[in-house]
């Protein structure tokens, strides 16, 4: 017996809630990748286009080939207010795979942001948009709109596997990606986490604690110092 073919575009996935994204939002992502076990943060090459742009939101993911923003268009047709495109593009610098026109339909129909392991074009008026847009670098080639590819299936963007719904959260520091089963945990460790190393700076600011508490232990462990020896 014969087993259809899953399609190429897979138009309903598993989001994390609002209420969700909305907490993670107000977390660093260097907060949420400590506490999701240092992992999940794509590579510095995928920055953005401004140090003040913020994301937060559910991945719809798409997998292109270098040069063509077809299944981009595609992607854009499905996707609902407050998703994130992430966008496999290989990592090809030849040609941008967006700019101000389709950033401006993304902007009306209430994407949160976009993610290009690839690059982009029109990145001034991007910035005076404020849409927030992350990519590898620009270029003023346009692309093709030529080449298949798929929607809503795992793809690598800057060296981490991303899955359709996974929370996608980015600051001027870079992007993380957690997993939709993580993200309620991870979201729960980030608070008490911020919590900790906020009182961390106030102790170093009022000169109260001047070195990490944990220091002479970990140097223990490590050998650099004896048992009961301290700085």
């Amino acid at each position: 017996m014969s087993q259809s073919t899953p399609p190429d575009v897979i138009r309903d996935i598993e989001r994390v809630s609002p209420e969700l994204i909305a907490q993670a939002g107000k977390y660093p992502s260097s907060i949420l990748a400590d506490v999701a076990g240092r992992r999940g943060a794509l590579s510095s090459r995928i920055a953005p286009l401004a140090p003040s742009m913020r994301i937060a939101g559910p991945a719809i993911t798409v997998d292109v080939r270098p040069g063509d923003n077809l299944m981009i268009h595609a992607a854009m047709a499905i996707a609902k207010p407050g998703d994130v495109l992430v966008i496999d593009g290989k990592g090809d610098e030849s040609a941008a795979l967006m700019g101000e026109i389709m950033v401006s339909q993304c902007m009306a129909i209430g994407i949160a942001g976009i993610v290009i392991d690839g690059a982009v074009r029109d990145t001034q008026a991007i910035r005076e948009l404020g849409f927030p847009m992350y990519a590898i670098g620009a270029n003023p080639n346009g692309p093709t709109k030529l080449v298949p590819g798929r929607i809503n299936w795992p793809v690598s963007v800057g060296g981490v596997t991303v899955r359709p719904g996974d929370l996608i959260v980015a600051d001027a520091d870079g992007v993380v990606v957690v997993e939709t089963a993580k993200a309620p945990l991870v979201v729960e460790l980030a608070k008490k986490k911020l919590a900790d190393e906020t009182a961390r700076i106030e102790g170093i600011r009022s000169g109260t604690q001047l070195r990490p508490s944990w220091l002479d232990g970990a140097l223990r462990k490590a050998g650099v110092l004896a048992e009961g020896e301290t700085l």
